[in-house]
């Protein structure tokens, strides 16, 4: 027979055992786990566009190349090619983002057939309305950058845009300065052609919808606006991190981005102050557009993070018009045009500059009771050279 006693203790272990899955729930890992277990005994949904479905955390997309098999290259581009849709009718929505292992670049020049030379891509049968610049501050980065590719060719096919993308590559082991690569990115960009926008991509970021365009807006455009890292939502409202898109124009009524953040952090922040100084606000898609995962990492060596971005932030107000795109210093080491993308490597120096001075060294101190003999070398070397003495013909001089 079942005691009192006992009714009670299996009472206690019930309840203890519910406050354990509620609190295991709660976390944000295992609320994935779970809906991921009811969509396995739950019918699929039949009533959508095949490849495309809704942006709940819970539903997978569709595959990123599946409504590009069909295009092939058409008759070469003339005054009689048609004007692509204003609405491409390859856009499918949601994306399936995953990062398989054994990828390559080769791979993903065999899955991007009409893809050219430098990164370059123009729509076979249209027309393109938009043309776009993809910029992609880089080092050490070229595991993201293989999955970035992957997946930025298709979206952007989908789109129908002539686009390229530029990969700017900081040469040398000195702090990584994201902004002031993407200020070259801008130069270099424009240098080859009269684009219409300029995208600003970091390499870690796949977007996980098509609808949210690669164009530009009548304002400066952040288009990362829901990453997975951050719960699928803004983090703040002046946040202007991760992908970013502006005209020509916006770049240079803005001054383009500062030079002078070496290191994580602080930059996106004063980017979004400048737009603001400049006279013009943020725009941005929607959450269920507006969707990128990232691929996990570390920080990276030589991208620590910034002690003096917030003595820096404060000063935007006073330094935006000073340095920017009109100061900017950097040396083309090499420029390639590489089958997926252009990859330009460059020097941008240093916070000392890009040619720093070496630093004089101090005089020496005078020691007392120190001969003259022991002053240290290199302030002898500084001194002028004395001519040598003329030696007797026929002295070997040794």
């Amino acid at each position: 027979m079942v005691t009192i006693q006992s009714k009670w203790r299996y009472l206690f272990m019930f309840l203890g055992i519910q406050l354990v899955v509620m609190a295991l729930l709660s976390r944000e890992g295992y609320q994935k786990r779970v809906s991921y277990f009811i969509r396995i005994f739950r019918k699929p949904d039949t009533t959508g566009l095949s490849g495309r479905n809704h942006t709940t955390a819970g539903i997978i997309g569709g595959d990123v190349y599946a409504n590009l098999s069909h295009l092939s290259r058409g008759h070469s581009h003339g005054d009689d090619m048609p004007y692509c849709p204003k609405t491409s009718p390859l856009i499918g929505g949601p994306i399936h983002v995953s990062f398989p292992s054994g990828l390559t670049l080769a791979e993903v020049q065999r899955k991007n057939p009409l893809v050219v030379r430098g990164g370059r891509y123009r729509p076979p049968n249209c027309e393109a309305r938009h043309r776009t610049a993809i910029i992609i501050p880089h080092r050490h980065r070229e595991h993201h950058l293989k999955f970035l590719l992957y997946y930025l060719h298709p979206f952007l096919q989908r789109q129908q845009l002539n686009y390229g993308i530029y990969v700017i590559h900081q040469a040398g082991n000195y702090t990584f300065n994201r902004a002031k690569l993407m200020n070259v990115g801008f130069r270099e960009a424009m240098r080859e052609e009269d684009w219409d926008c300029l995208f600003f991509h970091d390499v870690d970021l796949i977007p996980e919808d098509d609808r949210n365009t690669y164009v530009c807006d009548s304002n400066p455009k952040h288009a990362a606006i829901a990453m997975d890292k951050f719960g699928y939502k803004l983090p703040y409202k002046m946040y202007f991190g991760g992908v970013s898109a502006l005209t020509p124009l916006h770049y240079l009524k803005m001054n383009g981005f500062p030079n002078n953040y070496w290191g994580w952090g602080g930059e996106d922040d004063d980017i979004g102050v400048r737009v603001s100084l400049a006279g013009m606000y943020i725009t941005r898609p929607s959450l269920k557009a507006g969707r990128y995962k990232m691929i996990k990492h570390k920080l990276d060596k030589g991208n620590d993070v910034n002690p003096k971005r917030f003595n820096m932030l404060a000063k935007t107000r006073q330094t935006w018009k000073l340095d920017g795109m009109n100061t900017v210093e950097y040396e083309i080491i090499s420029r390639q045009y590489l089958p997926l993308y252009t990859n330009i490597t460059v020097n941008i120096g240093t916070e000392a500059g890009l040619h720093p001075r070496p630093p004089t060294p101090p005089p020496p101190a005078k020691a007392a009771g120190k001969p003259a003999a022991e002053a240290p070398a290199v302030v002898a070397e500084k001194s002028p050279a004395k001519p040598p003495a003329k030696q007797k013909e026929g002295h070997s001089g040794k």
